[in-house]
């Protein structure tokens, strides 16, 4: 079988990144990053360029030749983060950027094998109305207008007419990773609201509403998940849940975040960070410079994944409706590799940490 060689959109962006550093690891690739921003991966050739812009993806990506496979993490969302999932705008923006993408990369990837797409917990309508759990890939699609359905229908339509490629689809809960800009880097948020609280002298609270039954899906599993899928026969053409195997109870786990930290942990009180984190940007300059942090600003880094966070730990909410999805059609498949949820917040904060976004 000839190397493959893999293009990856949105190589900054949670997944993507985490896609990239798999492969990386791995060495059996070759590997573009497909990206505005840099995603600054040694051994991957990055390609910076705009996917909204049909154009410039022409340009840019009409040269590439031997590309085998194509993972589609590139997202766009709007400022107003929850708003925008119900608006018909984000959803036409993210369905051109998919059709841009193989619009100027299939007539020349003869050898294409793979496409994997994603979607996620709103594929059940979970931001609509509570949900059946475990939610089953086997259900019919919810009723309501949603980009997933586009860029879905897009590649089964495309897939269709190709010549022997075929895709997956992955829907992750609740990523665990870390991305600068991401609108959902629940980590990240939360790594940043306790060393805020601990720099001021303050012991850590969950600030969520009510027991909130979920689960979570760490981002180096996910991308295993994405990478197998890309050469399993059982994957092809195929629709996926993906979760780290167990359930979430963020008032359960807070405890761990505090451990990390080396801080008390207090009673809960209710807080929406989305609307006091924004005004600790003069804390935060002060830390970067006291603990020599990356050079971002909390609204660079964190962005509306302070919105996404108070929705994650059901703010406001005080009797929230679970949200799992079930995991069995993937480990029937053969992929059964899994992670305890706890350990896993764990190690990205203090992966934080090492990489200077957050303080020891």
């Amino acid at each position: 079988m000839t190397k493959r060689r893999v293009l990856v959109a949105g190589a900054t962006g949670l997944v993507g990144k985490a896609v990239i550093e798999h492969l990386l690891t791995e060495g059996e690739a070759d590997v573009i990053a497909v990206s505005r921003r840099d995603p600054h991966l040694p051994g991957a050739l990055h390609l910076a360029l705009d996917l909204t812009d049909a154009a410039a993806c022409r340009e840019r990506l009409a040269g590439l030749s031997g590309i085998t496979h194509v993972v589609f993490a590139a997202l766009y969302e709007k400022p107003e983060l929850v708003a925008g999932w119900r608006d018909p705008q984000q959803m036409a923006v993210n369905r051109a950027m998919l059709a841009n993408l193989l619009d100027a990369v299939e007539p020349n990837a003869p050898d294409l094998r793979h496409v994997a797409l994603l979607q996620g917990t709103k594929s059940y309508g979970v931001h609509v109305e509570p949900i059946r759990v475990p939610a089953k890939e086997r259900w019919p699609r919810h009723n309501h207008e949603n980009f997933y359905w586009l860029q879905e229908d897009l590649v089964r339509e495309r897939q269709s007419m190709g010549d022997g490629w075929g895709f997956s689809i992955w829907r992750p809960q609740a990523l665990f990773g870390n991305a600068l800009g991401s609108p959902m880097n629940i980590v990240g948020a939360l790594g940043a609201y306790a060393v805020i609280r601990r720099e001021q002298g303050l012991p850590l609270r969950f600030p969520g509403g009510g027991e909130l039954v979920t689960a979570a899906t760490d981002t180096r599993l996910l991308a295993r998940a994405i990478c197998w899928g890309g050469v399993a026969d059982a994957a092809r053409n195929q629709t996926f849940n993906m979760n780290n195997g167990d359930v979430l109870l963020w008032p359960h786990i807070f405890g761990a975040i505090a451990e990390v930290f080396n801080m008390p942990l207090a009673d809960p009180q209710e807080e929406y960070l989305q609307q006091s984190m924004p005004g600790e940007e003069a804390i935060w300059a002060h830390m970067v410079e006291k603990y020599d942090l990356r050079r971002h600003t909390l609204a660079g880094w964190i962005g509306s994944s302070w919105e996404f966070t108070d929705r994650s730990l059901a703010t406001g909410v005080e009797h929230p409706a679970p949200s799992v999805l079930s995991p069995v059609k993937l480990h029937q498949a053969g992929f059964h590799d899994c992670i305890d949820t706890e350990d896993s917040l764990v190690w990205w904060l203090k992966r934080l940490q090492s990489e200077r976004w957050l303080p020891s």
